[in-house]
């Protein structure tokens, strides 16, 4: 069934014509995409801060900023996100992950979800506003 074929001499000739060739180079992951393969969004990385008395302390003393982030998001991620964001370079970045609680809700048993938090370090003279 010759129908159904391609000839690829044609399809040589035609990637000429246009001057561009695709390589396998070009369609890999570059860095400002993610691994799903679309551009980075970064307020999909940094989805909020936590701001509770203990981080409140932290950011006067420490200098450290609490975050909530995405289960998937990585320490680089997270300080491309805060220099985009806020427009400060972080010295040191912390992750942790949050288990999920069993509570117990009248007559059944539920969980509080868990998820991933970054502690964000920054340089001495460095601030974060939050509104």
């Amino acid at each position: 069934m010759g129908i159904f074929t391609k000839n690829k001499e044609t399809e040589k000739e035609t990637k000429k014509k246009s001057g561009k060739e695709v390589s396998k180079t070009e369609t890999k992951n570059t860095d400002s995409e993610n691994l799903l393969g679309s551009p980075k969004n970064f307020s999909n990385v940094i989805s909020k801060p936590k701001i509770t008395e203990k981080t409140a302390i932290n950011a006067d003393f420490a200098n450290a900023y609490t975050f909530k982030v995405s289960p998937d998001a990585t320490k680089k991620d997270v300080v491309d996100a805060v220099e985009k964001i806020y427009k400060v370079v972080p010295k040191k970045v912390n992750m942790c992950k949050i288990p999920r609680k069993a509570v117990g809700i009248r007559r059944g048993k539920g969980f509080k979800g868990g998820g991933k938090k970054a502690i964000v370090y920054l340089k001495k003279g460095d601030k974060i506003e939050f509104v």
